[in-house]
């Protein structure tokens, strides 16, 4: 376990660039101090930020690049103008060479994904990456995947996807054997896409010494967080992910609305307004800033790119646990365990026959 946590930061990336990086990994270096960075971008535009955080310039290095992905570019372009010289590339680059231990993008998440597909690769026995993230719930917090990484999934992905959230799991909840959920369209065994219930019968039936599959679960069952860790396919886990944010706005929008019509509800708010602070920060969206590319031989951490300082340290405290609590080592020993699992129940099979 490495003795400081090296983060590399694609300072260019997001809305806003390093006027967000910097500040937050300011933000986080006060939580994490056994944390150094390392800055791909802009020279110009980052040094005059790292001059006005003392702390943060003491513990970071910067490398100059004027290349930066832009959020419009397909992930073709940003590999074809980009490979081997934008920021985002290079914080990349960083991990595959061993110079950090995570990289962090605020920027196109297409590109980061076909980047960091390209340059770090898949891990053994894992045919594509997912995005992972936390979701909160009324029990807490749950890991959903995946958020948008590929469409369509057959069940040997969902199985592989069910593996990585529940070694994410392990090291974000401190559990021994997560509970694990398939998403489906009811809770029947006979309902659903074929690859959804020939995933869940694999589930079901495999010795997972490290997860406790419970069955499939509902839309609603994640807000309950009814389970640790909701699978899924990238096409339905962002119309899920984007209709979770958009409703939280809009009860938001709603809820001020009710509390600002008359002078009643003015002063009803003001009675109730640590309740109302509560729920706000419970609501916001900050704090579960950052997904994890799961299922490459190295740590990506996803940010949102419209985040301010405060969202974008929430996404670089998610890498640092990454790292911190062994995050690859314990999808790699996961999947190993799944793996010969997996040989042995085949191998009993053939034997019965």
């Amino acid at each position: 376990m490495p003795q400081k946590v090296r983060i590399a930061l694609d300072a260019m990336g997001g809305d806003h660039g390093p006027s967000v990086v910097v500040p937050g990994a300011e933000i986080s270096l006060t939580r994490h101090p056994d944390s150094e960075f390392i800055l791909y971008g802009d020279r110009a535009k980052i040094d005059p930020l790292l001059a006005a955080h003392p702390r943060l310039q003491a513990s970071a290095k910067l490398v100059h690049t004027d290349v930066a992905v832009r959020m419009e570019d397909k992930p073709s372009q940003a590999l074809r103008n980009g490979r081997w010289k934008s920021s985002m590339w290079l914080a990349i680059d960083a991990v595959k060479k061993g110079e950090a231990d995570v990289a962090i993008s605020a920027g196109n998440t297409g590109a980061l994904m076909a980047m960091a597909k390209f340059n770090l690769r898949t891990m053994a026995g894992i045919s594509r990456p997912a995005i992972a993230a936390l979701w909160p719930t009324t029990r807490g917090e749950s890991i959903v995947l995946d958020l948008g990484a590929s469409i369509g999934a057959d069940a040997d992905h969902l199985v592989d996807l069910a593996v990585m959230g529940s070694a994410m799991a392990r090291v974000l909840f401190d559990l021994d054997r997560p509970t694990v959920g398939l998403l489906n369209v009811g809770v029947e065994e006979v309902k659903g896409l074929e690859p959804v219930r020939e995933a869940g019968k694999i589930l079901r039936e495999g010795q997972f010494a490290h997860l406790d599959y419970f069955g499939f679960v509902e839309g609603d069952d994640i807000g309950k967080g009814t389970v640790d860790v909701v699978v899924t396919e990238g096409f339905s886990g962002n119309i899920a992910l984007k209709a979770a944010e958009g409703t939280a706005r809009q009860f938001a929008d709603y809820l001020k609305a009710a509390m600002m019509r008359t002078w009643r509800s003015r002063l009803g708010y003001l009675l109730a307004r640590p309740a109302f602070h509560m729920l706000r920060e419970k609501l916001d969206p900050r704090k579960s800033n950052g997904g994890v590319f799961v299922g490459l031989n190295g740590v990506v951490i996803k940010s949102h790119g419209g985040t301010d300082p405060e969202g974008y340290a929430a996404a670089i405290d998610m890498g640092y646990d990454m790292v911190r609590y062994g995050l690859l080592g314990k999808i790699s020993e996961t999947l190993h365990r799944h793996a010969d699992a997996t040989a042995q129940s085949k191998a009993l099979g053939g034997a019965a026959s």
